[in-house]
């Protein structure tokens, strides 16, 4: 099978890559700039994801259309935002997958994404979903939680925390839960789904095996780090939200309205995606424990 991925360059594009290659497919992965780092056995393109004139041609002939693009946090000021890059974006990949003729198209959303959602993170990840559900196409929506593997951010970030600091900020109690879901996980159903035509039409939740407040997720990733005891420094939530909004455009802070919302309402589902799906996920402490350590 041939996949068009938008997106495929980041983080879960180069464990999607791997297990698509792996099962033999052929991949064009849509780069806006060719600077970056070739994945094995992919050929690239370049293209503003939100111009579909720029990219469709190269979607002909291409038997399915994945579209991975998205950010955790905007900076307007350098025209990185959920409205173009969650909304425009996928309005675009709908266009190029018609104008190329491709009717299989599957859509990364996220866990939490919903109709009444608070964050504007959400809030756009919705939008965009309906515009896949208007569209004609055979469509896939994944909503993943916490996505955790080699070179993830989050969890690396924390991990860094814990290595250089004495203590680590929390937001608020920190008793608000996840339940992180591993990259190959996530890459796994992915790539089931373009060859299962009973998933068209529906909309997945993937969550892993465990539910973790954010303190127990700190206390696991310092047992994988080899630290006997995380100290943790509790910051108010109605203090962070008066002092984040003047700081969030700065790229040094480390925090944004968005993030602090999505944290205190939780990230959990209930793990229904495993009748379709049919495997068992991997669990949090183990997946960590394979590269923490390393890094």
């Amino acid at each position: 099978m041939r996949v068009f991925i938008a997106g495929g360059t980041g983080f879960v594009g180069g464990h999607l890559c791997r297990e698509l290659r792996k099962r033999g497919h052929e991949i064009t992965l849509l780069t806006h700039s060719r600077k970056g780092s070739a994945l094995d056995g992919c050929k690239m393109v370049e293209g503003d994801v939100t111009n579909a004139d720029e990219y469709y041609r190269e979607i002909n002939g291409c038997d399915a259309v994945i579209n991975l693009v998205g950010i955790i946090r905007e900076f307007p000021a350098h025209g990185v935002t959920f409205e173009k890059l969650h909304v425009a974006a996928t309005q675009a990949m709908i266009t190029a997958t018609h104008k190329a003729g491709v009717e299989r198209y599957i859509q990364m959303s996220a866990l939490g994404t919903r109709p009444n959602a608070v964050s504007r993170y959400h809030q756009t990840k919705w939008r965009a979903e309906e515009l896949v559900r208007a569209s004609d196409l055979a469509w896939t929506i994944f909503r993943p939680s916490v996505i955790f593997g080699p070179g993830d951010a989050f969890i690396s970030m924390l991990a860094g925390y814990i290595r250089r600091y004495p203590a680590v900020p929390v937001i608020g109690d920190g008793m608000y839960r996840l339940q992180p879901i591993a990259a190959v996980d996530v890459c796994r159903c992915f790539a089931m789904a373009l060859e299962m035509r009973e998933t068209i039409g529906k909309a997945y939740e993937l969550c892993g095996p465990d539910r973790l407040t954010y303190i127990e997720l700190l206390d696991a990733i310092g047992t994988a780090l080899g630290k006997s005891t995380v100290l943790k420094l509790k910051n108010p939530v109605g203090l962070l939200k008066l002092v984040t909004p003047m700081l969030q455009g700065f790229s040094f802070f480390p925090l944004s309205m968005d993030q602090i919302q999505m944290l205190i309402e939780e990230n959990i589902c209930n793990g229904d995606w495993r009748t379709t799906f049919d495997f068992d996920a991997q669990h949090f402490a183990a997946g960590i424990s394979l590269y923490l350590r390393e890094n």
